[in-house]
């Protein structure tokens, strides 16, 4: 069965709800509806930064997304694109899903112009590492968060 890769649309509301639920459970997060409804918003209503992918397969069914958005690189006087979330269902791992989402953001990224698409990881997600590695160039930048 092949997959297209296609920005979301209004009618994917529940099936993305269920994807974006699963990819809560994998970290561990709780996505209550209040999340999940703000989340969607931003990705329905084009002003918001935030943008999204879904592959479907041939029969309707959405096995992964992505969300991502532009940011500002001062000192190179650039953008780039943050792939803020990924996830593929597990059962549809392993069959190129997730390098065609990524190959999808890096597309709308080089249309607008941007030099970088970025992300991070889960230190101990070794599966989907083996598929970064494979695709990007792993950086020696340390994350850190300031929670307000």
């Amino acid at each position: 069965m092949s997959v297209t890769i296609r920005p979301v649309k209004s009618g994917d509301f529940f099936t993305w709800l269920d994807l974006f639920v699963a990819y809560g459970d994998f970290y561990e997060t709780t996505v209550d509806d209040e999340k999940a409804l703000i989340v969607w918003s931003w990705l329905e209503s084009g002003e918001h930064a935030m943008r999204g992918v879904v592959a479907e397969q041939d029969d309707g069914t959405l096995v992964g997304f992505a969300h991502f958005r532009s940011f500002a690189r001062p000192l190179r006087g650039t953008t780039g694109y943050f792939l803020d979330d990924l996830f593929v269902r597990p059962e549809s791992r392993q069959k190129g899903i997730g390098r065609a989402l990524i190959e999808n953001v890096r597309e709308e990224a080089r249309k607008a112009g941007a030099d970088v698409v970025r992300w991070t990881t889960a230190e101990d997600n070794s599966d989907a590492q083996r598929l970064y590695d494979e695709v990007a160039e792993r950086t020696t930048w340390v994350t850190y968060d300031l929670t307000l």
